[in-house]
């Protein structure tokens, strides 16, 4: 099974923010998607979970496939969602809520796991992250590593086929960056499919397998991890010497 996008175009009022977008790319890839700020990254990445619903195009996204000329339901939304998780870049995680709490929120109401099994999962994977130390604090008391971390963990809760991430790197350090790329290696060997928005050359050579890079709403070049070694398009160079 792959995902697709087919003659994606999206806009905002009169701006096209994604203009004739097409790709196809088999599971179990990282991808990372390379641009200025405004090239249509961040846009691209929410039509994955429709966060962004494109005014014309096609998508085959886990398991569902959606034709953009039709309505879509947000029950077909929020299907679509328990399979394709997402960390945000300002970790949207609940000030009120411990980290364990924010952990089992969404599982225990959106797949009806009890408060126990729900803790137990939640525990292992923080444990996975090497946070499993601070459960019982809340959001405030976490660095922003820790942060990401967490939002990273609660993302991995539901389970999901595919997850993206919104320039997971943007407020942190260098060390914390090299943290957060050795968590995305971990995780693409297990298989799970990572679409991931960065500004951060140094980062993306780390952890893609596939490179997009994106100028104008459009894909200007796209391909393996050589592309860096050995870009295609005068743009993408130019963007590389920066």
């Amino acid at each position: 099974m792959n995902i697709e996008l087919s003659h994606i175009n999206c806009f905002y009022g009169k701006h096209q923010a994604l203009n004739d977008v097409s790709l196809c790319y088999p599971l179990g890839e990282t991808i990372v998607l390379l641009g200025q700020s405004g090239a249509g990254k961040s846009s691209l990445l929410k039509v994955f979970n429709l966060l962004e619903i494109p005014s014309s195009g096609e998508m085959t996204i886990a398991d569902s496939h959606f034709d953009f000329s039709q309505k879509i339901s947000e029950s077909t939304i929020r299907s679509l969602r328990k399979n394709v998780g997402m960390v945000f870049q300002n970790y949207n995680l609940w000030p009120h809520l411990t980290v364990l709490e924010n952990l089992i929120e969404a599982p225990c109401q959106v797949l009806k796991l009890s408060k126990q099994e729900a803790s137990y999962k939640a525990m292992s994977i923080l444990a996975r992250l090497q946070i499993d130390e601070m459960a019982h604090r809340y959001p405030l008391h976490l660095s922003g590593g820790q942060q990401q971390r967490v939002a990273i963990a609660r993302a991995l809760m539901m389970e999901p086929k595919i997850l993206l991430f919104d320039e997971p790197t943007a407020a942190l350090d260098p060390a914390i960056t090299s943290q957060v790329a050795e968590i995305i290696n971990e995780l693409s060997r297990t298989g799970i499919t990572q679409i991931i928005v960065t500004h951060e050359v140094d980062f993306a050579r780390k952890v893609a397998s596939q490179v997009i890079y994106m100028e104008h709403g459009k894909i200007i070049e796209q391909g393996q991890l050589e592309c860096f070694a050995h870009p295609k398009t005068e743009e993408f160079k130019a963007y590389l010497s920066h």
